[in-house]
Protein backbone atom coordinates (compact mmCIF):
# COMPACT_ATOMS: atom_id res chain seq x y z
CA UNK A 1 0.00 0.00 0.00
CA UNK A 2 2.87 2.21 0.44
CA UNK A 3 4.74 1.65 -2.79
CA UNK A 4 1.88 2.65 -5.14
CA UNK A 5 1.96 6.23 -4.40
CA UNK A 6 5.10 6.27 -5.23
CA UNK A 7 4.71 4.25 -8.40
CA UNK A 8 1.98 7.06 -9.26
CA UNK A 9 3.65 9.82 -8.93
CA UNK A 10 6.60 8.76 -11.19
CA UNK A 11 4.00 7.72 -13.96
CA UNK A 12 2.56 11.50 -13.73
CA UNK A 13 6.23 13.05 -13.69
CA UNK A 14 7.03 10.79 -17.02
CA UNK A 15 3.10 11.88 -18.48
CA UNK A 16 3.92 15.77 -17.76
CA UNK A 17 7.54 15.55 -19.57
CA UNK A 18 5.87 13.67 -22.74
CA UNK A 19 3.10 16.31 -22.67
CA UNK A 20 5.60 18.61 -22.52
CA UNK A 21 7.80 17.57 -25.34
CA UNK A 22 4.41 17.33 -27.84
CA UNK A 23 3.46 20.95 -26.67
CA UNK A 24 7.25 22.18 -27.60
CA UNK A 25 7.05 20.37 -30.83
CA UNK A 26 3.58 21.51 -31.70
CA UNK A 27 4.69 25.03 -30.82
CA UNK A 28 7.65 24.96 -33.13
CA UNK A 29 5.86 23.85 -35.94
CA UNK A 30 3.19 26.35 -35.12
CA UNK A 31 5.90 28.79 -35.32
CA UNK A 32 7.31 27.42 -38.32
CA UNK A 33 4.52 27.02 -40.43
CA UNK A 34 3.45 30.77 -39.69
CA UNK A 35 6.65 32.46 -40.21
CA UNK A 36 6.59 31.22 -43.79
CA UNK A 37 4.50 31.98 -47.23
CA UNK A 38 4.37 31.68 -50.90
CA UNK A 39 3.23 34.10 -53.10
CA UNK A 40 1.72 33.18 -56.40
CA UNK A 41 3.88 33.90 -59.82
CA UNK A 42 0.69 36.49 -61.05
CA UNK A 43 0.86 38.57 -57.40
CA UNK A 44 2.37 40.29 -54.88
CA UNK A 45 2.44 39.49 -51.12
CA UNK A 46 1.10 43.23 -48.55
CA UNK A 47 2.64 42.66 -45.08
CA UNK A 48 0.89 43.89 -42.35
CA UNK A 49 2.57 44.02 -39.06
CA UNK A 50 0.05 44.62 -35.96
CA UNK A 51 -2.86 45.83 -39.18
CA UNK A 52 -0.19 48.27 -40.20
CA UNK A 53 1.47 47.86 -43.55
CA UNK A 54 5.04 47.44 -43.78
CA UNK A 55 6.17 46.20 -47.09
CA UNK A 56 5.17 44.41 -49.96
CA UNK A 57 6.80 41.50 -51.57
CA UNK A 58 6.72 39.54 -54.94
CA UNK A 59 6.72 35.89 -56.16
CA UNK A 60 8.16 33.06 -54.15
CA UNK A 61 9.13 31.68 -51.28
CA UNK A 62 9.05 34.66 -47.74
CA UNK A 63 9.35 35.46 -43.93
CA UNK A 64 7.02 36.86 -41.98
CA UNK A 65 6.59 36.93 -37.68
CA UNK A 66 4.61 33.60 -36.47
CA UNK A 67 1.93 34.31 -34.28
CA UNK A 68 -0.46 36.89 -36.32
CA UNK A 69 1.72 39.24 -35.99
CA UNK A 70 2.64 39.62 -39.28
CA UNK A 71 -0.65 39.29 -41.41
CA UNK A 72 -0.29 38.76 -45.31
CA UNK A 73 -2.72 39.54 -48.06
CA UNK A 74 -2.15 38.25 -52.06
CA UNK A 75 -3.08 40.62 -54.72
CA UNK A 76 -2.85 39.81 -57.97
CA UNK A 77 -1.86 42.52 -60.01
CA UNK A 78 -0.38 40.18 -62.92
CA UNK A 79 -4.27 38.97 -63.56
CA UNK A 80 -6.27 40.76 -65.86
CA UNK A 81 -9.63 41.05 -64.00
CA UNK A 82 -13.40 41.23 -64.99
CA UNK A 83 -16.68 42.34 -63.99
CA UNK A 84 -20.03 41.56 -65.79
CA UNK A 85 -22.91 44.05 -65.64
CA UNK A 86 -26.33 42.50 -66.74
CA UNK A 87 -25.62 39.20 -67.22
CA UNK A 88 -23.66 36.50 -65.13
CA UNK A 89 -21.09 34.05 -66.39
CA UNK A 90 -21.61 30.51 -64.26
CA UNK A 91 -19.25 28.42 -66.51
CA UNK A 92 -16.84 30.24 -68.55
CA UNK A 93 -15.02 28.44 -71.89
CA UNK A 94 -15.60 27.98 -75.40
CA UNK A 95 -19.33 27.95 -74.57
CA UNK A 96 -19.76 29.71 -72.06
CA UNK A 97 -23.07 29.13 -69.86
CA UNK A 98 -24.60 31.79 -68.81
CA UNK A 99 -26.70 32.40 -65.56
CA UNK A 100 -30.86 32.54 -66.28
CA UNK A 101 -31.67 35.67 -63.78
CA UNK A 102 -32.30 38.99 -65.35
CA UNK A 103 -30.35 42.00 -63.74
CA UNK A 104 -32.76 44.54 -64.89
CA UNK A 105 -31.28 46.66 -61.84
CA UNK A 106 -28.01 46.64 -63.72
CA UNK A 107 -28.81 46.94 -67.13
CA UNK A 108 -32.20 48.65 -67.23
CA UNK A 109 -31.36 52.32 -68.48
CA UNK A 110 -32.93 55.94 -69.99
CA UNK A 111 -31.08 57.57 -72.91
CA UNK A 112 -31.25 60.86 -73.78
CA UNK A 113 -34.33 60.95 -75.99
CA UNK A 114 -36.45 59.54 -73.18
CA UNK A 115 -35.99 55.44 -74.39
CA UNK A 116 -35.71 52.74 -72.09
CA UNK A 117 -32.97 50.23 -73.24
CA UNK A 118 -30.85 46.87 -71.95
CA UNK A 119 -27.42 47.49 -71.85
CA UNK A 120 -24.86 44.29 -71.00
CA UNK A 121 -21.77 45.27 -70.49
CA UNK A 122 -18.16 43.77 -69.25
CA UNK A 123 -15.31 45.65 -67.84
CA UNK A 124 -11.84 43.79 -68.35
CA UNK A 125 -9.00 45.68 -65.48
CA UNK A 126 -5.65 45.17 -63.42
CA UNK A 127 -4.59 46.11 -59.87
CA UNK A 128 -1.53 48.32 -60.68
CA UNK A 129 -1.04 49.11 -56.89
CA UNK A 130 -1.53 46.61 -54.46
CA UNK A 131 -1.47 48.91 -51.71
CA UNK A 132 -3.82 51.36 -52.43
CA UNK A 133 -6.39 48.75 -53.82
CA UNK A 134 -6.35 47.54 -50.55
CA UNK A 135 -6.60 50.24 -48.35
CA UNK A 136 -7.94 53.35 -49.86
CA UNK A 137 -11.32 52.73 -50.33
CA UNK A 138 -13.47 50.23 -48.27
CA UNK A 139 -14.37 47.14 -50.54
CA UNK A 140 -12.81 48.35 -53.39
CA UNK A 141 -14.23 46.06 -55.77
CA UNK A 142 -17.97 46.49 -54.64
CA UNK A 143 -17.32 50.45 -55.06
CA UNK A 144 -15.43 49.89 -58.78
CA UNK A 145 -18.70 48.25 -59.90
CA UNK A 146 -20.64 50.77 -58.65
CA UNK A 147 -18.67 53.35 -60.56
CA UNK A 148 -19.66 51.07 -64.02
CA UNK A 149 -22.86 51.66 -63.44
CA UNK A 150 -23.23 55.35 -62.34
CA UNK A 151 -20.78 55.75 -65.52
CA UNK A 152 -22.78 53.81 -68.39
CA UNK A 153 -25.59 55.73 -66.97
CA UNK A 154 -24.74 58.54 -67.20
CA UNK A 155 -22.81 57.60 -71.29
CA UNK A 156 -25.93 56.10 -72.20
CA UNK A 157 -27.67 59.20 -71.04
CA UNK A 158 -25.96 61.77 -73.04
CA UNK A 159 -26.83 59.88 -76.13
CA UNK A 160 -30.50 58.94 -78.27
CA UNK A 161 -31.44 55.20 -78.50
CA UNK A 162 -30.46 55.42 -82.25
CA UNK A 163 -27.06 55.98 -80.97
CA UNK A 164 -26.39 53.78 -78.15
CA UNK A 165 -28.27 50.28 -80.40
CA UNK A 166 -26.21 51.14 -83.42
CA UNK A 167 -22.88 53.39 -84.74
CA UNK A 168 -22.67 55.00 -81.13
CA UNK A 169 -21.59 51.54 -79.42
CA UNK A 170 -17.85 51.72 -79.94
CA UNK A 171 -18.39 55.59 -78.76
CA UNK A 172 -19.97 54.48 -75.86
CA UNK A 173 -17.77 51.81 -74.77
CA UNK A 174 -14.80 54.33 -75.36
CA UNK A 175 -16.32 57.03 -73.36
CA UNK A 176 -17.29 54.85 -70.34
CA UNK A 177 -13.18 53.68 -70.78
CA UNK A 178 -12.14 56.68 -70.05
CA UNK A 179 -14.83 58.59 -67.41
CA UNK A 180 -14.06 55.34 -65.61
CA UNK A 181 -10.42 55.21 -65.47
CA UNK A 182 -10.43 59.22 -64.23
CA UNK A 183 -12.80 58.35 -61.61
CA UNK A 184 -10.75 55.49 -60.54
CA UNK A 185 -7.80 57.74 -60.51
CA UNK A 186 -9.69 59.99 -58.21
CA UNK A 187 -10.70 57.50 -55.59
CA UNK A 188 -7.12 56.19 -55.76
CA UNK A 189 -8.20 52.92 -56.03
CA UNK A 190 -5.10 51.50 -57.56
CA UNK A 191 -7.01 50.05 -60.98
CA UNK A 192 -5.87 49.94 -64.73
CA UNK A 193 -9.00 49.98 -66.77
CA UNK A 194 -8.31 48.33 -69.68
CA UNK A 195 -11.39 48.41 -71.45
CA UNK A 196 -15.39 48.11 -71.37
CA UNK A 197 -16.82 45.76 -73.73
CA UNK A 198 -20.71 46.48 -74.90
CA UNK A 199 -22.10 42.76 -74.86
CA UNK A 200 -25.43 42.99 -75.89
CA UNK A 201 -27.52 46.41 -76.32
CA UNK A 202 -31.37 45.48 -77.05
CA UNK A 203 -34.82 47.39 -75.91
CA UNK A 204 -36.49 46.10 -73.17
CA UNK A 205 -38.50 42.76 -73.91
CA UNK A 206 -42.22 44.63 -74.00
CA UNK A 207 -41.35 47.08 -76.90
CA UNK A 208 -38.88 44.53 -78.76
CA UNK A 209 -41.89 44.10 -81.51
CA UNK A 210 -42.33 48.01 -82.20
CA UNK A 211 -38.85 48.30 -82.60
CA UNK A 212 -38.16 45.54 -84.91
CA UNK A 213 -41.03 47.26 -86.93
CA UNK A 214 -39.46 50.42 -86.64
CA UNK A 215 -35.87 48.77 -87.70
CA UNK A 216 -37.52 47.28 -90.53
CA UNK A 217 -39.37 50.18 -92.11
CA UNK A 218 -35.85 52.25 -91.95
CA UNK A 219 -34.14 49.70 -93.66
CA UNK A 220 -36.69 49.29 -96.64
CA UNK A 221 -36.33 53.26 -96.13
CA UNK A 222 -32.87 53.10 -96.83
CA UNK A 223 -33.02 49.61 -99.52
CA UNK A 224 -35.46 52.45 -101.45
CA UNK A 225 -32.93 55.25 -101.09
CA UNK A 226 -30.13 53.12 -102.29
CA UNK A 227 -32.19 51.60 -105.00
CA UNK A 228 -33.18 55.37 -106.36
CA UNK A 229 -29.43 56.44 -106.22
CA UNK A 230 -28.09 53.42 -107.97
CA UNK A 231 -30.72 53.99 -111.13
CA UNK A 232 -29.90 58.29 -110.56
CA UNK A 233 -25.87 56.92 -111.07
CA UNK A 234 -26.91 54.76 -114.03
CA UNK A 235 -28.85 57.45 -115.97
CA UNK A 236 -27.64 60.63 -115.67
CA UNK A 237 -23.97 59.27 -116.38
CA UNK A 238 -25.74 57.78 -119.94
CA UNK A 239 -27.57 60.92 -120.69
CA UNK A 240 -24.91 63.54 -120.12
CA UNK A 241 -22.56 61.11 -122.23
CA UNK A 242 -25.05 61.31 -125.29
CA UNK A 243 -25.66 64.70 -124.77
CA UNK A 244 -21.87 65.07 -125.02
CA UNK A 245 -21.78 63.05 -128.25
CA UNK A 246 -24.69 64.76 -129.86
CA UNK A 247 -23.05 68.01 -129.22
CA UNK A 248 -19.64 66.78 -130.69
CA UNK A 249 -21.95 65.23 -133.61
CA UNK A 250 -23.41 68.69 -134.09
CA UNK A 251 -20.17 70.58 -133.77
CA UNK A 252 -18.22 68.13 -136.71
CA UNK A 253 -21.32 68.65 -139.14
CA UNK A 254 -21.06 72.78 -138.29
CA UNK A 255 -17.42 72.40 -138.91
CA UNK A 256 -17.99 70.26 -142.34
CA UNK A 257 -20.76 73.03 -143.68
CA UNK A 258 -18.67 75.73 -142.77
CA UNK A 259 -15.60 74.56 -144.58
CA UNK A 260 -17.30 72.96 -147.47
CA UNK A 261 -18.99 76.22 -148.05
CA UNK A 262 -15.73 78.13 -147.65
CA UNK A 263 -14.38 76.24 -149.57
CA UNK A 264 -17.50 76.58 -152.36
CA UNK A 265 -16.87 80.49 -152.17
CA UNK A 266 -13.26 80.22 -152.66
CA UNK A 267 -13.85 78.51 -155.46
CA UNK A 268 -16.47 80.70 -157.00
CA UNK A 269 -14.09 83.63 -156.07
CA UNK A 270 -11.02 82.16 -158.10
CA UNK A 271 -13.38 81.14 -160.98
CA UNK A 272 -14.94 85.15 -160.86
CA UNK A 273 -11.64 86.74 -160.27
CA UNK A 274 -10.27 84.16 -163.40
CA UNK A 275 -13.37 85.00 -165.77
CA UNK A 276 -12.98 88.76 -164.59
CA UNK A 277 -9.43 88.79 -165.87
CA UNK A 278 -9.87 86.75 -169.35
CA UNK A 279 -13.73 86.72 -169.81
CA UNK A 280 -13.65 85.18 -173.63
CA UNK A 281 -11.79 82.56 -172.91
CA UNK A 282 -12.92 81.34 -169.28
CA UNK A 283 -15.90 81.35 -171.09
CA UNK A 284 -15.31 79.29 -173.84
CA UNK A 285 -13.55 76.86 -171.31
CA UNK A 286 -16.36 76.72 -168.84
CA UNK A 287 -18.77 76.54 -172.38
CA UNK A 288 -16.32 73.32 -173.55
CA UNK A 289 -16.19 71.91 -170.11
CA UNK A 290 -19.73 71.40 -169.64
CA UNK A 291 -19.98 70.36 -173.10
CA UNK A 292 -17.65 67.96 -172.29
CA UNK A 293 -19.57 66.76 -169.18
CA UNK A 294 -23.18 66.63 -171.21
CA UNK A 295 -22.13 64.74 -174.35
CA UNK A 296 -19.95 62.31 -172.81
CA UNK A 297 -23.08 60.69 -170.92
CA UNK A 298 -25.03 61.01 -174.63
CA UNK A 299 -25.59 58.57 -177.34
CA UNK A 300 -25.80 60.07 -180.76
CA UNK A 301 -27.76 58.47 -183.36
CA UNK A 302 -28.37 59.91 -186.69
CA UNK A 303 -31.33 58.52 -189.21
CA UNK A 304 -32.47 59.72 -192.68
CA UNK A 305 -36.17 57.86 -191.98
CA UNK A 306 -35.39 55.74 -194.85
CA UNK A 307 -32.17 53.84 -194.70
CA UNK A 308 -32.29 53.24 -191.03
CA UNK A 309 -29.94 54.06 -188.16
CA UNK A 310 -27.05 55.05 -189.13
CA UNK A 311 -23.53 53.36 -186.82
CA UNK A 312 -23.55 55.68 -183.62
CA UNK A 313 -20.98 58.78 -183.71
CA UNK A 314 -18.47 57.27 -181.70
CA UNK A 315 -18.52 61.32 -179.55
CA UNK A 316 -16.45 59.57 -176.48
CA UNK A 317 -13.46 58.79 -178.93
CA UNK A 318 -13.36 62.20 -180.20
CA UNK A 319 -13.43 63.77 -176.81
CA UNK A 320 -10.24 61.52 -176.00
CA UNK A 321 -8.24 62.03 -179.42
CA UNK A 322 -9.37 65.84 -178.60
CA UNK A 323 -7.48 65.55 -175.73
CA UNK A 324 -4.98 63.60 -176.64
CA UNK A 325 -4.06 66.33 -179.24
Amino acid sequence: MDQNPQFNIKNININFKTIATVAVIIVIAVVLFSSWFTVKTDSVGVVLRFGKYTRTVGPGLHFKLPYGIEKVYDVPVQRQLKLEFGFRSEIPGIRTQYSLKKYKEESLMLTGDLNAVVVEWIVQYRINDPYKFLFRVRNAVQTFRDMNEAVMRAVVGDRTVDEVLTVGRQEVATTATEMLQKLANQYDLGIRVAQVVLQDVTPPDPVKPAFNEVNEAQQEKEQLINQALANYNRAIPKAKGEAAKTIQVAKGYAINEINAAEGNADRFSKLFNAYMSAKDVTYQRIYLDTMADILSKAKLVISDGKTGALPVLPLEKLLQSRGEK
